[in-house]
């Protein structure tokens, strides 16, 4: 059977004609309706030569690369059963193919070619195509299914499940999804960071050999890579062919780029397991992560929106208007006094936030970040009358209440520490050092998840009115042990299984995946939560790298994005206003700083910024992200665009002074070409300072200016000389 699936602008074609397991013939570009007569041709265009000094017969790669088939590469699967059944030869039991939207006469089965039509039925996740493939090797006792599903956005997943038939138990070391890539990628960029600097790309040539990233924190990591992407040389935003992977997992992971002097190239992901940490017992299986594969002939930006196209039709995915949030962190820290709070949610509800969010300090013990942890009752000296009085004035405002959590961790000085101190992830004989004063909770251990599962449930049903859970994890896993044995397998399952369970019994209530800011941010963690914090920093000049490169996986309406004070709490850095709000504005608005201290004159600014995001909100939160393939490294832009190419909204910062005294000319991308657009910056609020005299003379217009998409994308506008760390924000509206 050789299998055709077409969505959006992608084809993946699937030789399944057996002995052994299948091979990705192509993943890419449409390839358009092919004739089934095309199909065998295709496959046979593709077997590599045999050339000297090689096998005797040609090799291919297939969905799961195995030495038994000739490949000396990183091993797809990795494991043994007592030292033996260390290598399989898995051979071909069944290929099934469902098709949401099948063609008329399609034909499956009998080695026959299967073609399955490209037509997007909807939005709604509806519209994918699925291969599953079954194989088995009865010698190694071993059986395995693949699930390769192409969604209506062009977006592919690959996920492998491995069964023990055997009457012994068999050790997975590794078990990684792989996806060839045409030789014409000969470029990689993937992303690294650390606590403050989350996602710093980094770029270079693609050499022989395996580009690994581990994530060995038990999170994510600051410094984990959403997509790793390989591409044609010189891609950027707007232009070049690409191919990307996610590996959709929050605990130890590895996503890796491979060129083989063979002349194979690779991109896979899976989970990194620790030895020992994952026995299959006689008849148990073994799923691993979804890999997340997308493609783009477009650039980046095209990546960008498959992903966002895919997360926004899912059932999860959040559909009323993201309400402006304030947290009260950065304002108040830990002195909570109610009178104080009560004045800032009144400031809030001033300036129109919908969303008050009470932070850390709340529970027992909670006077600093050294004691407290795990006691998830409201701390009866600091709060008397307990929470309700704060949620009710907040909710009298019209704002709904938030509260910080962050239920994984244990401080040793707490009385859940002291009483069960069995509870927590340790190598037998001794704790892991502590990090931020703080310990793991084993939430394998069903007694610790009960106990940690009744305290958030009781939380949450004993108040009426909290409406968001702020789900913190500030600390990486580090030896983190189970029952003698590794645990960070174990203790992810059980952290998606407390979200579900917790959910189930509060489905009204959102929640934030915070882990010391952008530690836990991946795909499985979001098919979970409503959003997620992108980094503890505040920083504006800081944020605008780190929201556009969070920006490549996630829509902007999953991204925290908030102005922070006028000096920074983590750079120290100082911006205006304007500047602040800019960076913030793109993304899931809110505010954290101390606003009851500021003037009345800052106060109406600050009430002016957040009405403007509330009016483009429709347009932020729906729209086609584009980013500007800019030639000064010192000037960034980027913009969202509707669908319909009716209205889009572009911000263009200056980062830092450069050899050239003015941005220049900022092309506009993503606008229709054949339509005219008037640009000017939104009206109700200031307009950044500038270096000259006098602004270019289509900005001094009232009525700004008119021109076509196709002007607009390919030439583009002269702008003022900003000062370094300003921005100017420009609306463009269809005309005509």
């Amino acid at each position: 059977m050789i299998v055709h699936l077409r969505r959006a602008r992608t084809s993946l074609v699937l030789d399944a004609r057996g002995p052994g397991l299948p091979r990705i013939v192509h993943w890419g570009a449409d390839l358009g309706p092919l004739p089934a007569d095309d199909l065998p041709a295709l496959v046979d265009a593709t077997v590599p030569p045999v050339v000297p000094s090689s096998f005797d017969a040609p090799t291919v790669l297939s969905l799961l690369p195995e030495p038994s088939a000739g490949w000396s590469g990183r091993p797809g699967l990795a494991g043994h059963r007592d030292g033996r059944d260390w290598s399989t030869a898995f051979r071909l039991a069944g290929v099934d193919v469902a098709d949401d939207a099948p063609a008329p006469g399609r034909v499956a089965g009998g080695g026959e070619a299967v073609r399955v039509p490209g037509e997007e039925r909807d939005r709604d996740g509806a519209g994918a195509a699925r291969v599953t493939v079954r194989a088995a090797d009865p010698g190694a006792g071993l059986s395995l299914t693949i699930e390769t599903t192409l969604t209506a956005a062009g977006l592919l997943t690959v996920r492998h499940r491995l069964r023990n038939d055997g009457d012994r138990p068999y050790e997975v070391r590794e078990l990684t999804p792989v996806l060839p890539v045409p030789a014409v990628a000969t470029e990689l960029l993937d992303l690294t960071g650390r606590w403050c600097r989350e996602r710093a790309p980094q770029r270079h040539p693609w050499p022989m050999g395996a580009w690994v990233r581990e994530g060995r924190h038990g999170r994510t990591g600051h410094d984990a890579t959403l997509l790793l992407v390989a591409g044609t040389p010189g891609f950027g935003f707007g232009h070049g062919e690409v191919w990307a992977v996610h590996t959709a997992w929050s605990g130890d992971h590895v996503t890796v780029a491979e060129r083989r002097p063979t002349g194979e190239a690779t991109l896979g992901g899976g989970e990194l397991l620790a030895p020992g940490e994952l026995l299959l017992g006689p008849g148990e299986e073994y799923a691993t992560p979804l890999l997340y594969a997308v493609h783009s002939a477009d650039g980046l930006d095209g990546l960008s929106d498959v992903l966002h196209t895919h997360l926004r039709a899912r059932p999860e995915h959040p559909r009323g208007p993201r309400p402006v949030t304030l947290n009260v962190w950065e304002a108040v820290y830990f002195d909570h006094e109610l009178d104080r709070l009560k004045g800032l949610a009144d400031r809030a509800a001033e300036v129109g936030v919908e969303r008050f969010v009470l932070d850390d300090g709340w529970f027992r013990g909670r006077r600093h970040d050294r004691a407290g942890l795990g006691d998830w009752w409201v701390d009866e000296e600091v709060w008397p009358g307990g929470l309700q009085p704060l949620i009710d004035h907040v909710r009298k405002h019209g704002m709904q209440f938030g509260l910080w959590v962050e239920p994984e961790m244990v401080n040793p000085d707490s009385d859940l520490f002291r009483a069960h101190p069995e509870w927590v992830l340790q190598a037998p004989g001794r704790l892991p050092p502590e990090w931020r004063h703080q310990q793991v909770l084993d939430l394998a251990h069903p007694d610790a998840y009960a106990h940690l599962l009744g305290r958030l449930d009781a939380v949450l049903s004993e108040h009426d009115g909290i409406a968001y859970l702020k789900w913190d994890h500030n600390r990486d896993l580090t030896e983190a042990g189970h029952g003698g044995r590794p645990g960070v397998h174990a203790q992810t399952l059980a952290v998606y299984r407390l979200l579900d369970d917790l959910r189930a019994r509060h489905p009204q209530v959102e929640i934030e995946s915070c882990s010391s800011g952008g530690a836990r941010v991946d795909l499985e963690i979001l098919r979970r939560t409503d959003r997620v914090w992108a980094s503890d920093c505040n920083d504006a000049l800081e944020r605008l790298s780190i929201q556009r490169w969070t920006g490549l996986l996630l829509p902007p309406e999953l991204i925290g994005t908030h102005i922070g004070p006028e000096r920074s709490h983590t750079t120290h850095r100082v911006h205006d206003l304007g500047f602040r709000a800019v960076t913030a504005l793109f993304g899931h608005h809110g505010i954290e700083w101390d606003i009851s201290g500021i003037g009345a004159a800052e106060r109406a600014e600050l009430a002016a910024w957040v009405a403007l995001h509330k009016r483009l909100r429709p347009l932020l939160h729906s729209g086609r992200v584009v980013r500007v393939d800019h030639p000064d490294p010192a000037v960034q832009a980027h913009g969202v665009v509707a669908h319909d190419g009716s209205h889009a909204v572009y911000a263009v910062s200056r980062l830092a002074t450069s050899a050239t005294q003015v941005p220049g000319v900022v092309r506009l991308p993503g606008l229709d070409p054949a339509r005219r657009y008037r640009v000017r910056p939104p009206a109700g609020v200031p307009e950044p300072a500038v270096l000259e005299l006098l602004p270019p003379p289509w900005l001094a217009s009232d009525g700004g200016l008119t021109l076509s998409g196709s002007v607009l994308g390919s030439v583009g506008v002269q702008l003022p000389a900003l000062h370094p760390e300003q921005a100017l924000l420009l609306e463009v509206t269809a005309v005509g």
